[in-house]
């Protein structure tokens, strides 16, 4: 069975043909480290994840090889550590581990290596080093800068305008450098910022150069797959590409870009100003990982994706179906199901996938249901905090009278606090038309 893609690069699904079959070389951008992630980072960490197991599936466990990166050298990091007044390691390290006890709950498998940056700044100097001898960027002030125009393809993978490269690179106007789009491989940093000695003096990578140095020693100049999220085709990707090619000298860093859509929030972009911002750590308190790792894939990876409370109560419902019927979800892995196999191998098609787990859900075929839903990810355990917490309604239906008694005498100061003892409680109340309140256990 043939594997198709879409190529972010070529704009066409194409089937994908690995340079060595024997090892198939895959890397994903990766979170940075300074606070907890959101459930927008959680979708290319459950897309790829999906990939992963579906080339380890068709290629062979041992001859996978995937790449996801870890981010600990960052200005956000530094801010935060300022911030606390602890070591930036404190928040590396503390954020690293959180970030991995939440994903691990999602179903994710780890990468076959996760690779932090303040492992690669050799590498990363090694990289500058051979673009500076190339006549690909230029020194000046103690910072390093990437020569755009002397790519003259610049560009491909976004296909962008000038003018709207120029707007979405934010670009930073700065006399030392020599043109508008150049951007920074290494910079200076001063005493109480973190810094390794480089030919340019003390200083700290700009990002871009990270993914290219981590890529490169550990899946080599030129590699099969590299994914992430929409927002990181410009600047992020296109500076990759700009930066491994150039020093390298081939046409291609990676053959097959892959990127993942939006994640809005009930229809709203996901801020933190707008009180939306969800992460993944909270949404765990209320739902198991299972739901969250099946609502993201209702939606094809490409397409935008609006989280809903309403689409994670479907979600729990159709798993519960699946694994009620199913029985008890496989303990081994085993494998995906040659119909869901089917779906995924076009593009990862996981709506079409889904449906195929509806029928499967069927007298008979529960043997490769719980097959195929345990190798696609899912531990088949519906259970959340809030959902088994015991409710005394004495008390809740005495609060939410108070607040209604509050609410006539429009003290509107004593029902928003009982409004927020009840959310404490894990309550959620909904003011009907009628004047009456209503109210349900969250999950």
């Amino acid at each position: 069975m043939s594997l198709r893609l879409y190529n972010t690069l070529t704009r066409t699904k194409e089937e994908l043909i690995p340079l060595d079959s024997k090892n198939v070389r895959m890397y994903v951008c990766g979170p940075t480290v300074w606070d907890y992630a959101h459930i927008g980072n959680a979708r290319p960490v459950i897309v790829f994840d999906v990939l992963f197991r579906l080339l380890r599936q068709i290629y062979g466990a041992d001859h996978v090889t995937y790449v996801r990166n870890i981010t600990d050298v960052d200005d956000k990091i530094n801010a935060k550590a300022r911030a606390e007044g602890v070591p930036i390691a404190e928040v590396t390290e503390r954020t690293t581990k959180q970030f991995h006890a939440d994903i691990a709950a999602l179903g994710v498998l780890p990468p076959t290596v996760e690779p932090r940056a303040t492992e690669h700044i050799a590498e990363m100097i090694a990289i500058i080093e051979r673009l500076i001898a190339n006549g690909h960027a230029y020194s000046a002030d103690g910072h390093v800068l990437f020569n755009v125009p002397s790519m003259k393809d610049y560009g491909q993978l976004s296909r962008r305008s000038l003018d709207e490269m120029l707007a979405g690179a934010r670009v930073d106007v700065a006399p030392y450098k020599r043109g508008d789009m150049d951007f920074v491989l290494w910079k200076p940093s001063d005493d109480e910022t973190p810094g390794w000695d480089s030919p340019w003096g003390r200083g700290r990578p700009g990002w871009h150069i990270e993914c290219s140095a981590m890529s490169w020693k550990h899946l080599g100049e030129v590699f099969d797959i590299h994914g992430g999220g929409i927002d990181l085709v410009f600047p992020h990707h296109e500076n990759e590409i700009a930066q491994t090619r150039c020093a390298f000298g081939h046409s291609v860093m990676a053959n097959v870009w892959m990127h993942n859509g939006f994640l809005q929030v009930e229809g709203q972009k996901m801020s933190k100003s707008l009180g939306n911002f969800l992460t993944i750590n909270e949404l765990l308190k209320d739902w198991p990982g299972d739901v969250l790792r099946f609502n993201m894939l209702r939606t094809h990876y490409r397409q935008p994706i609006d989280w809903t409370l309403k689409s994670l109560e479907e979600s729990w419902r159709i798993l519960e179906g699946f694994f009620n019927n199913a029985g008890a979800v496989h303990a081994e892995p085993g494998k995906i199901g040659n119909s869901v196999l089917e779906a995924l191998s076009d593009d990862l098609n996981t709506p079409k996938a889904i449906a195929e787990l509806h029928a499967l859900d069927r007298p008979g075929a529960q043997n490769e249901l719980g097959e195929t839903l345990k190798a696609l990810g899912f531990a088949g355990k519906l259970s959340s905090p809030k959902a088994e917490t015991a409710v005394d309604e004495a008390t809740v239906n005495g609060l939410i009278t108070a607040r209604l008694d509050a609410r006539k005498a429009k003290n509107w100061a004593e029902s928003d606090r009982l409004r927020d003892e009840l959310a404490k409680m894990g309550i959620a109340i909904k003011d009907n038309k009628d004047g009456t309140t209503s109210w349900e256990v969250k999950r």
